[in-house]
C-alpha cells in the first residue's frame, strides 16, 4: 500500500503532469486491483483519472484466476458459453472500476473518470458486428463513464461513427499512421453530426483517439539496427515520439477547422489524442521517455503501473514537449524514409500485428476460462 507520506514525496511529477493538462489514466485492472482499494488509492495518491484495458489485460487478470472463483463458479452451475462467461466477467469488472472512477466522472464533467472496455478483437474486421458489440457491452456495463475500445481499422471506421451517432462514447485503439489518424478523426466528427441531426446532446458524448507509441520506435529500431551504420544508429528511438508529435499537430489543425467549429457550436467534446503503449521496451531507454517528452495540453496518457511509478519517482515534467517539435519530428521521419525504410509499410504491419496479438490474447483468455469452466465439470 502507498503511505501518505510516499504519496506527498513522489506525487510531485505526476501532479505536474496534471497541470501540464495531461490526463493520467492506468493502463490496467484486476478484481483484485479493485477488491483491495488499489484502484482507489492510485485515484488518491497518484493522480489517476481513467482505466484503460484491452484483450491482454483481462487475459493476464482472468487468466490467473485469482477473484474470479465464485463468478466462475456460479456461471459454470448456470451452464452459460465460454463467450458469456468472459463478457460477463470482463463487464463486472469495467462496472466496479467506473463506479470507482464516478467521483472523478462527476467532478470533471465526463471529461475524465473514464474505464474503457474492448469490442472482441475478433470481430475487428466487421463493421456491423463491431456496432452491435459495442451497443451490448455498453448496456451490460450501464454506467456513464464506461468508454466502448473500437480498433482503428479500415471496418472499425465506419463503426466509429455509428457508435458515436448513437451516443455511446468510444476509445478509438490501435492507432499507429498518421493518415489513419486523420480518418479517424473525420469518423468522430461524422458521428457526431449524425448525432446532432437525431437531437442528441453532444456534451454527452466523449472520444479518445489511442495513438500507439512505443510499438513504433520498437519495429523501425530493430530495422535501423539491421542497417548498423552511424547514420542509422543515430535515429533510434526518435520515430515514434515524432510519430506522435505529428499525431498531435493534426489534432491541432482538425479541432480548429470549420467543421469543428460548427459541432463546438453544439457542445461537443474534442477527441482527445491518447498517447498509448508508453511503457519502454527498450532499456537504454529511460523508462518515462513516452511520458516526458509528450506533454501537451488536452491530451491522454495511458501507463501501466511500472510507468506510473517510475514518472511519480524520477519523471521529468517540464512544460509542453509537442507543440514545437514539429518542423524535427518531419526531419526525424524523412531521415527514417531516406535509409530506405517504409513508414507506410512499418504502420501497416503494426496495425496487423496489433489486432493478431489481441486476437491472441484473447483466444489464451477463452482457452483458460474454458479449463476453468470444465474443471467444474460443465459442458461449455
Amino acid at each position: 500500500m502507498i503511505t501518505v507520506t510516499e504519496a506527498t514525496a513522489t506525487a510531485g511529477a505526476l501532479k505536474r503532469l496534471s497541470d501540464e493538462g495531461v490526463s493520467i489514466w492506468l493502463d490496467d485492472l484486476s478484481r483484485k486491483r479493485i477488491s483491495t482499494g488499489n484502484l482507489a488509492e492510485l485515484v488518491a495518491t497518484r493522480n489517476v483519472v481513467g482505466v484503460t484495458t484491452n484483450p491482454s489485460i483481462f487475459q493476464a487478470a482472468i487468466g490467473s484466476g485469482e477473484g474470479y472463483e465464485e463468478q466462475l463458479a456460479d456461471l459454470a452451475v448456470r451452464g452459460v458459453t465460454v463467450d458469456e462467461a468472459v463478457r460477463m466477467m470482463t463487464t463486472q469488472d469495467v462496472r466496479a472500476a467506473a463506479d470507482v472512477l464516478r467521483p472523478v466522472y462527476d467532478a470533471t464533467g465526463g471529461r475524465d473518470g473514464r474505464v474503457s472496455i474492448e469490442v472482441d478483437p475478433r470481430l475487428a474486421h466487421d463493421t456491423a458486428a463491431t456496432v452491435a458489440e459495442a451497443r451490448q457491452l455498453a448496456w451490460l456495463v450501464d454506467r456513464p463513464n464506461v468508454m466502448i475500445k473500437i480498433p482503428a481499422t479500415k471496418a472499425g471506421l465506419p463503426a466509429i461513427t455509428a457508435v458515436i451517432a448513437q451516443g455511446i462514447s468510444v476509445n478509438v485503439t490501435l492507432i499507429f499512421s498518421l493518415e489513419r489518424y486523420r480518418e479517424v478523426m473525420a469518423a468522430y466528427l461524422a458521428g457526431l453530426e449524425q448525432a446532432a441531426a437525431k437531437g442528441l446532446d453532444l456534451a454527452a458524448i466523449h472520444s479518445v483517439a489511442s495513438f500507439f507509441v512505443s510499438r513504433v520506435d520498437s519495429e523501425i529500431d530493430k530495422r535501423l539496427t539491421v542497417l548498423g551504420t552511424d547514420e542509422a544508429l543515430a535515429l533510434k528511438g526518435k520515430a515514434a515520439l515524432a510519430n506522435a508529435r505529428l499525431a498531435y499537430e493534426a489534432y491541432e489543425e482538425v479541432f480548429g477547422g470549420d467543421r469543428w467549429t460548427a459541432l463546438a457550436g453544439a457542445k461537443a467534446n474534442r477527441q482527445r489524442p491518447l498517447w498509448a503503449s508508453t511503457g519502454v521496451k527498450d532499456p537504454a531507454y529511460k523508462d518515462t521517455l513516452y511520458v516526458d517528452e509528450l506533454v501537451a495540453p488536452g491530451t491522454v496518457n495511458t501507463m501501466p503501473e511500472g510507468t506510473l511509478n517510475a514518472t511519480a519517482d524520477h519523471g521529468d515534467i517540464h512544460g509542453d514537449t509537442v507543440t514545437g517539435g514539429y518542423a524535427q519530428a518531419r526531419a526525424d521521419l524523412a531521415a527514417v524514409e531516406k535509409l530506405g525504410i517504409s513508414y507506410d509499410e512499418v504502420v501497416g504491419k503494426l496495425e496487423d500485428e496489433g489486432v493478431a496479438k489481441f486476437e491472441a490474447a484473447w483466444q489464451e483468455l477463452l482457452d483458460a476460462v474454458t479449463k476453468s469452466l470444465d474443471s467444474k465439470g460443465v459442458e461449455v
